[in-house]
């Protein structure tokens, strides 16, 4: 794994900091936080890196959008969740945003198990995984999360929230602080 400079370092892990802040109190991440850090870090790699550092940029912003957009079309992701992946990636790059987004969805699943331990929601959790198939088989078909279908944006605002979502952009920032861990611990 590659160094990263300084400026996206910080930039990025205050901005994930306040990512799992947000995430975790409110279950949402807010464009007034996404939209300026995707920006940013395209100016600031087009500024630092020239044609090169902006195409690293747009790699590793679509490599987030790639890899999110079909849990967001079903349902299982939120929209911000995505829009915060693609900005770490315009700030990171392809190969750490991969690192990120690995060590995030292992800090997801664990969270998960733990969900699923604590709260003994066998039951339910076996009939999401059905959905999430479901959901997934009909994909080609539908292009979206079915209207009927609870969504995590409605899901949010019942009280037994914290028992049935993962604050997946919270996960995420663990993932940066892990990738960084790692990249510190190879040099």
């Amino acid at each position: 794994m590659s160094s990263i400079s300084i400026i996206p370092a910080v930039v990025v892990l205050v901005a994930s900091s306040c990512a799992a802040f947000t995430d975790v109190w409110r279950f949402k991440v807010y464009n007034a936080l996404t939209l300026p850090l995707l920006v940013g870090g395209l100016v600031y790699h087009s500024i630092v890196g020239q044609t090169a550092g902006l195409g690293g940029s747009l790699a590793g912003m679509a490599f987030g959008f790639g890899v999110l957009i079909v849990p967001y079309m079903v349902g299982a992701l939120g929209a911000g969740d995505v829009k915060f992946v693609m900005a770490i990636g315009a700030w990171l790059g392809l190969t750490a945003t991969g690192a990120v987004l690995v060590i995030g969805c292992i800090a997801t699943g664990v969270y998960a198990i733990a969900l699923i331990v604590i709260h003994r929601e066998y039951r339910l959790v076996w009939a999401n995984i059905q959905l999430a198939f479901f959901r997934l088989s009909t994909i080609g078909r539908h292009f979206g999360a079915d209207d009927q279908i609870e969504s995590v944006q409605s899901m949010a605002k019942t009280d037994d929230r914290r028992r049935r979502l993962i604050p997946f952009s919270a996960m995420v920032s663990v993932g940066v602080v892990g990738t960084y861990v790692l990249i510190v611990w190879q040099q």
